[in-house]
């Protein structure tokens, strides 16, 4: 599952068929079950924008997640705080943005996913087992 913040369709840069148009890609080039977006801003206070997690909790929700044995996977703050407040291990992707730093508050930092994998298996393996 990918949830997404875009708040370029609030903000009137972005059209909410255009964001659809670019996850039905990703679909069709990855096996998502589903792409979930909040195309809202801050000013909105709606509960799906990240670092909220109600993308995640609305999407475990309908597929069956359990959520304390899943993983976030993000490369800002807000996504490392939506997979805490969901009960998520976290994988930030560290990238060199301008803003908040996550680094505190994620299981493991990576330089991209492909790093990470070998992490999530085991992290999720052993949950499953447990």
């Amino acid at each position: 599952m990918v949830v997404s913040n875009q708040p370029d369709i609030a903000r009137g840069r972005q059209t909410r068929e255009g964001v659809e148009a670019i996850n039905d890609e990703l679909r069709r080039r990855l096996p998502l079950d589903d792409v979930r977006i909040c195309p809202h801003d801050d000013a909105d206070q709606c509960s799906c924008r990240k670092p909220l997690p109600g993308l995640l909790v609305d999407g475990a929700s309908k597929w069956n997640i359990d959520l304390e044995k899943s993983v976030m996977v993000g490369d800002r703050w807000r996504d490392v705080e939506a997979g805490r407040r969901a009960g998520c291990a976290v994988v930030l992707i560290k990238r060199d943005y301008a803003e908040r730093s996550a680094l505190p508050d994620a299981d493991l930092v990576v330089a991209d996913l492909h790093e990470a994998v070998p992490w999530i298996l085991k992290t999720t393996k052993r949950e499953k087992d447990s």
